[in-house]
């Protein structure tokens, strides 16, 4: 068909958290695709605010401010806000961002960034810094749990570095049935998007990993269900739990990955059977 959308017939899953999943199911959507959103993801606030209140009295005392999420940039400013804090007070920093997403993050708050790497993953954060952090306090502000590339790399290259978390992922309850429901009716999703590290482990947390793996199984027609991953550290995470890395994004970004799934249309059209996988759900 001539004026096709290029997403049409596609069913894809995606699993960001609710309040972030509206960039990427637009962008399926304007190209045809239908869409289910079950959030793997819910963001909450840390247990403790006070490591990141003890950074905040002393913001003078650092150099270097790195961000790595734009839940990261989110949570900052909100405390800030509720400690009566200018963001001005952080003009003074060099800071850095992950990526795009985070960096405008930064910048519609009136900040300047000083490092985006070519790579948006934390070891590019790294060889961007590497070089200008030797003697330098840095302030990094991240999730409860988070990979220690870059804390532990930059104190090898001599920077004093102090890691405070501003919020913590979990996995949303309510979002174990409404997963179990798309994956085990006659429509459910060709593909499942996967966003972060965390999007994985929940996703096998709420489903179980046997199920997943019985899912994704490479041995059911067309392959199961397709998973689409945003980046190389999601598709690292993918397969510590023996599962398949069908797409990966050539660029870290939600645009990056709706265009894999783009490139990949025909093979994620290859409905699954619902059948074959419906008694290991």
């Amino acid at each position: 068909m001539k004026n096709e959308a290029p997403l049409a017939g596609c069913r894809v899953l995606v699993s960001r958290a609710k309040r972030q999943a509206g960039v990427l199911s637009s962008a399926l959507r304007e190209l045809g695709c239908q869409v289910i959103e079950v959030p793997f993801i819910e963001i909450r606030k840390p247990r403790s605010y006070q490591p990141l209140d003890t950074a905040l009295r002393n913001l003078a005392t650092y150099d270097w401010l790195i961000l790595t999420s734009v839940n990261g940039v989110d949570a900052l400013f909100e405390r800030m806000a509720r400690k009566r804090l200018d963001a001005s007070e952080l003009a003074r920093f060099k800071i850095a961002a992950i990526g795009p997403a985070t960096k405008m993050a930064i910048e519609q708050r009136g900040l300047q960034v000083t490092v985006t790497p070519k790579k948006y993953v934390a070891e590019s954060v790294v060889a961007a810094l590497h070089r200008r952090v030797k003697g330098k306090r840095v302030l990094l502000v991240r999730a409860k749990v988070a990979r220690d590339v870059i804390p532990r790399e930059l104190r090898n290259a001599g920077a004093q570095v102090d890691v405070v978390e501003a919020y913590e992922t979990v996995a949303p309850k309510s979002s174990q049935k409404r997963l179990r429901t798309a994956l085990a009716g006659a429509n459910k999703p060709h593909s499942i998007t996967f966003t972060s590290s965390s999007t994985v482990r929940n996703f096998v947390h709420l489903l179980g990993l046997r199920s997943a793996r019985a899912l994704l199984r490479r041995s059911t027609p067309h392959h199961g269900v397709h998973t689409a991953s945003i980046g190389p550290v999601t598709s690292a995470t993918l397969r510590e739990f023996g599962l398949p890395v069908d797409l990966e994004a050539k660029e870290y970004t939600i645009s990056g990955l709706v265009a894999a799934i783009v490139a990949k249309r025909d093979r994620i059209r290859s409905a699954p059977s619902a059948a074959t996988d419906r008694k290991q759900l």
